[in-house]
């Protein structure tokens, strides 16, 4: 395990927190449409206020590629958290250099400064060395609670903690529990549910998780492929020719290792995939060769729901249908409802499925939505995350 800031003193300290603040703002108004990653980190900064520490938070949002984009300033989100805290919120243009100095030189014990956008630096991508040092004289102490950035090795969660004593936030703590009883510690039976497009962004993990769970549904894009894989017809679906072979590996893999390997029974299909599109349910031995694969069908949800039903845990990532178009969402949103109302540890995986768990009211039901969905993958895959690594062991 990693030092909890728990561990550390940190009244009158000057402490660099790294927040995962990228949040989905809409194009058209600029406002932020879903704060959960906000509320996620609320814990560390009430903890760090109310121990009199000078909070210096740094994010970055969205990519803006080392330049000044105006509508990815950190402004809407510095409202956000003031509203969220009712506290003031400090800002500054810039995240290095003399003002932010001079920013952070003010600051009383309790006070919150918001940095600016760390990646309007091309630096802070790049893991520059004196990028970090610029960032490190800010603080007395680092601490990391930037979840959904600990799969990459950047300036503000790498070369920062290479220089301070640098501790794991209340949330990251969070994460790395819920993720590692997973891997360790999971009540049996034990489900992942998996979705999204394609095979290849799931192989590891399918891999790593197959002698651990005893029911493995699989929906979304990626079941066209083992669908095809196993001789069906999948229409106009797009479907990885090159992993048809491993997806037959993994089913046989399944039945080896005992692992009930659920595919899909029937499926929602549409002429096109836009919400103008008509569409039709159809068993997987009967798609129509013109129409693509937009959703599972209500015998698929059956199946799936079935199984899932059984579970003491549940881990769950990737959509089950197209969730863009409110009516290829349906599996998806399906899936959601169930899992939020089971008597079973739930943990969602991050990404667009933890999006569409906030949009329906339901993460407060799951035991546990991952604020980071490339690097919950990346965890659940058993690879070692750079932005956790560097931090101080316990």
């Amino acid at each position: 395990m990693k030092k909890s800031i728990r561990a550390v003193e940190v009244t009158g300290k000057r402490v660099l927190v790294r927040v995962d603040f990228n949040l989905p703002l809409d194009p058209k108004t600029n406002e932020i449409m879903d704060d959960s990653r906000i509320i996620a980190s609320l814990p560390t900064i009430w903890y760090l206020v109310e121990h009199k520490a000078k909070i210096i938070l740094c994010s970055h949002l969205g990519r803006p590629d080392g330049k000044v984009v105006e509508s990815l300033c950190m402004t809407p989100i510095a409202e956000r958290l003031s509203q969220l805290t009712n506290l003031p919120i400090y800002t500054v243009s810039d995240c290095v250099g003399p003002k932010v100095k001079k920013a952070v030189a003010k600051l009383k014990n309790g006070d919150i400064l918001l940095l600016e956008n760390l990646r309007f630096h091309p630096e802070e991508e790049k893991n520059n060395p004196d990028f970090a040092r610029q960032l490190a004289e800010l603080a007395d102490i680092y601490v990391d609670d930037a979840f959904g950035t600990a799969h990459r090795a950047h300036a503000s969660n790498y070369g920062v903690a290479k220089l301070l004593p640098s501790y794991a936030g209340l949330l990251l703590e969070k994460e790395l529990k819920a993720l590692g009883n997973l891997l360790t510690n999971a009540q049996h039976p034990f489900a992942a549910l998996l979705g999204g497009a394609k095979v290849s962004d799931k192989i590891t993990l399918i891999n790593n998780l197959m002698g651990k769970v005893d029911i493995l549904p699989i929906g979304g894009g990626m079941a066209a492929t083992f669908l095809s894989a196993q001789n069906y017809g999948v229409g106009l679906s797009s479907v990885e020719v090159d992993k048809k072979d491993l997806a037959n590996q993994i089913i046989a893999s399944a039945k080896a290792s005992n692992v009930s390997l659920l595919l899909p029974l029937d499926v929602i299909v549409a002429d096109a995939i836009n919400d103008q599109a008509r569409f039709s349910i159809a068993p997987v031995s009967m798609i129509p060769a013109n129409k693509y694969i937009v959703d599972i069908g209500p015998q698929t949800i059956e199946l799936f729901t079935e199984n899932l039903k059984k579970c003491h845990t549940i881990f769950w990532n990737g959509p089950m249908g197209v969730i863009e178009i409110p009516q290829f969402a349906r599996g998806t949103r399906a899936m959601a409802d169930l899992l939020a109302n089971l008597h079973a540890t739930t943990v969602v995986g991050g990404g667009s499925t933890a999006e569409i768990v906030a949009e329906m009211n339901l993460s407060s039901k799951m035991t546990h939505v991952s604020t980071g969905g490339g690097a919950s993958l990346n965890f659940l895959e058993g690879e070692v995350l750079p932005g956790v690594d560097v931090l101080s062991d316990e």
